[in-house]
């Protein structure tokens, strides 16, 4: 399988959905070697739609040391769970937040100083919870959307694959103030970021879909 080189536009979005002919994962891969100060600190935000109700991964950052080095992951409607190495914390959305099939948008963010972790759901921040205080992350990774990876690009689950339409997925080596999540929240591109949506170096496999973005705010 060849890699592919694209460059989508923030009026893009990848649709992915099952394949009943294949057992396979449904997944875009990013390969990624995020070298630099990101072992530290991190911030990813993405925009997302689906029907699912049971569980699903929406981003997967596994290195050869540990699979769920950063894991962005929903059990249930309710609830997003934050790995960081292979540690977990939940957070539950209040009852207005929870999503209601609309399309969602999500930012987390991890610092290795003081440990703290934090969750902003369409612009409003849950209360911060705290994991792997002085962990460093590995900058040399495989990355996934769409799937949570059991081992290094690979271990999948098809029970555990997301469908629906995602977009505007940003990574950076540092934590996003509040001005900053209500930027990118509205649309708006801060610079400096490891995972630029605008600019992607990935392979697609499975049934995945490049296609102008049915995103409106």
């Amino acid at each position: 399988m060849s890699k592919i080189g694209y460059s989508p536009s923030y009026e893009q979005q990848l649709t992915l959905g099952e394949n009943s002919m294949e057992i396979s994962p449904l997944c875009l891969l990013i390969l990624a070697s995020l070298l630099g100060s990101f072992a530290n600190e991190a911030s990813l935000c993405l925009r997302y739609y689906t029907l699912l109700t049971r569980a699903y991964g929406l981003f997967s950052y596994a290195t050869k040391q540990r699979d769920n080095d950063l894991l962005l992951y929903k059990p249930l409607p309710n609830q997003y769970s934050l790995y960081v190495g292979g540690s977990i914390v939940t957070f539950n959305l209040p009852e207005k937040q929870v999503s209601r099939s609309r399309w969602e948008h999500i930012c987390m963010s991890w610092d290795s100083a003081t440990g703290l972790a934090e969750l902003w759901v369409d612009g409003y921040p849950l209360p911060q919870m705290g994991l792997k205080k002085g962990y460093s992350i590995n900058p040399e990774a495989s990355i996934v959307l769409g799937q949570d990876q059991d081992s290094f690009g690979g271990g999948f689950d098809i029970n555990q694959s997301f469908q629906g339409e995602m977009t505007d997925v940003y990574m950076w080596d540092r934590v996003l103030s509040a001005d900053e999540v209500n930027l990118v929240w509205n649309d708006h591109t801060i610079s400096n970021s490891l995972i630029n949506w605008r600019s992607l170096d990935y392979e697609i496999r499975n049934y995945v879909v490049l296609k102008p973005s049915l995103f409106s705010g």
